[in-house]
């Protein structure tokens, strides 16, 4: 039987971190994980061309900062900060607390799984055939530097009575590897006969976890010995 884990999950605390930065016991940590479930959905919502590949959410007492990574800032700002002003004071309404937002620019937007995974879900929406869209969004990919990619469709493709998955994969993929940069990436296309659902790896490269530049060392003493 077929085990498979998210790429991201395997590798939080070696070369990734938590979207979710804080900390919190009992109900406050169930009572923090909901607010953050809407006000995830809450931006994506709102934002929905935006490109946003991240929403990163850190606590400190009262306030809650978000960083929102999106391959179209000028989108979430907004004419003169309209946007984003309007953002923060839903936001604050919503949850109670002072919001601050700071907004990241991708500078790669083609190797950028979650937005690569948007756009092909978007383009077959538009009733693009979906093995074209799957293969330019590879050779983007690949022109950009990706190291290595996959992109997996799958449900009633081209409006088949039979659902089935397809795959478009360049370069490689170490998926085992925990050392290795794999970023991923899912979206739902909305069409007339079934959602179908994108999936998108990709391979920047290996990127090692750094080391501790303190280490204790244990040596043992005779008193250790004797015992």
């Amino acid at each position: 039987m077929g085990q498979k884990v998210s790429p991201i999950a395997l590798r939080l605390g070696i070369n990734r971190l938590p979207d979710s930065r804080w900390f919190a016991k009992g109900r406050r940590y169930t009572e923090f994980l909901q607010e953050d479930l809407k006000i995830r959905d809450f931006i994506k919502q709102q934002l929905k061309n935006a490109g946003i590949s991240r929403i990163i959410i850190e606590r400190a007492s009262d306030t809650i900062t978000i960083t929102i990574n999106t391959a179209r800032p000028g989108i979430v700002i907004g004419r003169g900060g309209k946007t984003i002003e309007e953002l923060v004071n839903r936001l604050q309404e919503m949850t109670g607390k002072e919001v601050k937002i700071n907004v990241e620019e991708i500078r790669f937007p083609e190797t950028d799984a979650q937005v690569v995974a948007e756009t092909v879900a978007s383009q077959i929406e538009k009733r693009v055939a979906y093995k074209r869209a799957m293969r330019q969004a590879v050779m983007r990919a690949m022109r950009a530097g990706a190291r290595g990619i996959k992109i997996e469709c799958s449900g009633r493709l081209a409006g088949a009575e039979l659902a089935r998955d397809e795959a478009v994969m360049e370069g490689k993929l170490p998926l085992s590897t925990f050392s290795a940069d794999i970023d991923y990436g899912y979206a739902v296309a909305l069409t007339k006969y079934g959602t179908i659902g994108v999936q998108v790896w990709i391979y920047k490269g290996e990127e090692l976890p750094e080391r501790r530049e303190e280490e204790i060392e244990y040596a043992p003493t005779a008193e250790a010995d004797e015992i």
